[in-house]
């Protein structure tokens, strides 16, 4: 039997245009409204924290994130990852924040948690923490250190949607958290992201900063009243507290996410029963295999060679092309960050790299990923390690 595996199949689904159908039936206001706080509500709830904002994307939850970051704390270090997207390192840089990077712990794909603890210093302002692809980055040793320093954990759930640590869900941890709806990810509006928070100040700051910076845009009086009676001379509707932009999203993605979400948890649960599967078929010989598998709900599979060996990743970059298995080199976001053009002259040289940064940069030249998605079927997960087990 012929299969084909791409990253991702289609899961908006006749469930979804269907609600966006009947929601455009009448005469419904588009842009942001009653349908963006009830799924700013419900997804607080499903998450279990108290406030979330919906913006456009997950890269705009960034950039609210690190600059509220900013605005209320001050400038100063970031510890950040070296496996990421890119809008993780470059939020920390558009709002002012220096970032210190840290290695990749092979077992989960985030940030090595000692490294983290090393790089700490009264400079640092926030740790802002990846959960690669679905696994739990958590570390209890990290949590209690950040405790014990009252610093900030800021955590990046894009990839990740309904990964639990020690039983409690990722992004409720720390001061705030961000998640993608991204076509690719576990749950979709197209394009969108939300910013969640437990913290009042927080959330009143990422709201604003959501819509021009606009003091309006808070919905607590008490928030408001201290910048209008500090700016007296001003119309009070048009009180711009930061300079930011314009990073709302639509009462269509908002109708799509709320759609989505009630399906979320049953697609987690097929997406882990793939991740078990392959995990026990993929030879570990050949592949790295030894991950931490508890509370993760993996969006991708990680295909990892346990040697560097350029001559067998170009023979495995050749059978998932031949076999029609879509994958993207590097593991996930063009790979070790600290090679990117945008961080010239902000990283070390990159002939320092592969000695300061061994196990990211070992994934970077022989690592990948392929999809996992809940219309993946059994077969083709045992057909897909048929493929890869068989290159040599």
């Amino acid at each position: 039997m012929t299969f084909k595996l791409p990253l991702m199949e289609n899961n908006v689904v006749a469930e979804d245009r269907a609600a966006v159908i009947a929601f455009l039936q009448g005469d419904p206001i588009l842009t942001q409204s009653a349908n963006v706080r009830a799924f700013e509500q419900e997804w607080s709830a499903w998450l279990g924290v108290r406030r979330s904002v919906f913006v456009n994307s997950g890269a705009s939850a960034n950039f609210i994130t690190m600059a509220a970051l900013r605005h209320l704390r001050g400038p100063g270090e970031v510890v950040v990852p070296t496996l990421t997207w890119v809008s993780d390192i470059s939020s920390v840089l558009a709002a002012g924040h220096k970032p210190v990077f840290v290695d990749v712990d092979p077992r989960t794909l985030a940030m090595d948690p000692r490294q983290v603890v090393a790089a700490l210093t009264e400079r640092t302002r926030a740790v802002f923490l990846t959960h690669c692809q679905g696994f739990d980055g958590l570390d209890d040793g990290l949590l209690a250190e950040l405790k014990k320093r009252a610093i900030p954990l800021i955590e990046d759930v894009c990839e990740s949607h309904g990964a639990t640590h020690g039983g409690k869900k990722a992004g409720t941890f720390g001061l705030a958290s961000n998640f993608s709806f991204y076509f690719a990810h576990h749950m979709s509006t197209i394009e969108g992201g939300m910013v969640c928070t437990d913290d009042e100040e927080f959330y009143q700051a990422c709201r604003m900063l959501r819509s021009h910076g606009m003091v309006r845009e808070s919905d607590s009086p008490e928030f408001r009243k201290k910048w209008e009676d500090a700016a007296p001379d001003l119309n009070p509707k048009f009180i711009f507290a930061w300079p930011t932009g314009n990073f709302r999203s639509t009462e269509i993605n908002a109708v799509i996410g709320r759609s989505q979400l009630k399906r979320l948890d049953a697609n987690n649960r097929r997406r882990t029963e793939n991740l078990e599967l392959f995990l026990s078929l993929l030879d570990p010989k050949l592949y790295w295999t030894d991950y931490k598998f508890d509370g993760s709900v993996n969006y991708a599979f990680p295909v990892v060679l346990k040697k560097a060996d350029d001559g067998l990743r170009d023979r495995l970059m050749a059978a998932m092309d031949a076999a029609g298995i879509e994958h993207r080199r590097g593991n996930a976001g063009g790979g070790n960050q600290l090679r990117q053009p945008y961080l010239a002259g902000i990283a070390p040289p990159k002939a320092d790299i592969p000695r300061l940064f061994p196990v990211i940069d070992h994934i970077h030249f022989y690592g990948f990923y392929v999809g996992n998605y809940p219309t993946l079927e059994a077969d083709r997960v045992r057909w897909l390690c048929d493929v890869l087990n068989a290159v040599t």
